[in-house]
């Protein structure tokens, strides 16, 4: 089934018809993933926000969870501007590709566990299209788990922390680091500096100006 169609999960399927109700003029469809065809750098959300991806149908698009990520993103020169506001704001992003480990808005933020593991397919299929020394940044713990299920790996073998970085079987960096969401904005759970370290180390990994090790130190999950 193609993503644009999908209605695989009940729920979420039934969710998005009340928002779109509720909301005509939002997107409130599953949301594709965005930047360039060929990235050397795959980052993994956790799922459209109400009013940013649901909203204007492009991953952290009008919301304050994509303020950090596309400034950090320009910062390090993967994006053409520091700010995504809307799917027609002429944003290119470049050796990057942005995605979600689920592509439906799901109620207050948290997608079921069957709910992920029915998506995880879409997520398996963008990560065997990618070649062997990309990055793959998963922004949380759900994202993080996302990878490694789409890669049929064992979660307690890779733990989830901020500044994690694994050398996977199949050729791929993962990289991970605490989401940009509001709350851990906001309190402080992640600072610019925080996430600007886990940048500049994926940036030193593919511009081949550091070693790759198996795996750093992490800050706990959370």
């Amino acid at each position: 089934m193609s993503l644009a169609s999908c209605r695989q999960c009940p729920r979420l399927a039934d969710f998005l018809g009340e928002v779109k109700a509720a909301h005509p003029g939002y997107h409130a469809r599953p949301v594709a993933p965005f930047g360039d065809d060929n990235p050397r750098l795959l980052i993994v959300g956790l799922a459209p926000g109400m009013h940013g991806a649901n909203r204007t149908g492009r991953p952290f698009t009008g919301d304050h969870a994509g303020i950090l990520l596309y400034r950090t993103l320009h910062r390090f020169g993967f994006a053409s501007q520091p700010e995504s506001v809307s799917a027609d704001d002429g944003l290119r992003l470049a050796e990057c590709r942005i995605t979600n480990a689920v592509k439906c808005l799901p109620p207050q933020n948290k997608p079921e566990t069957a709910e992920i593991r029915q998506c995880n397919a879409y997520l398996r299929s963008e990560l065997a299209a990618l070649p062997e020394g990309t990055a793959v940044l998963a922004l949380g713990s759900v994202a993080h788990q996302a990878v490694l299920l789409a890669q049929g790996l064992k979660i307690k073998a890779y733990p989830f922390g901020h500044g994690a970085h694994y050398q996977l079987p199949c050729g791929l960096d993962l990289y991970s680091s605490y989401h940009c969401s509001r709350y851990n904005t906001q309190t402080g759970r992640l600072t610019a500096e925080m996430f600007e370290a886990v940048f500049a180390d994926i940036r030193h990994h593919l511009d081949g100006t550091s070693p790759c090790p198996t795996s750093i130190s992490a800050s706990p999950e959370r």
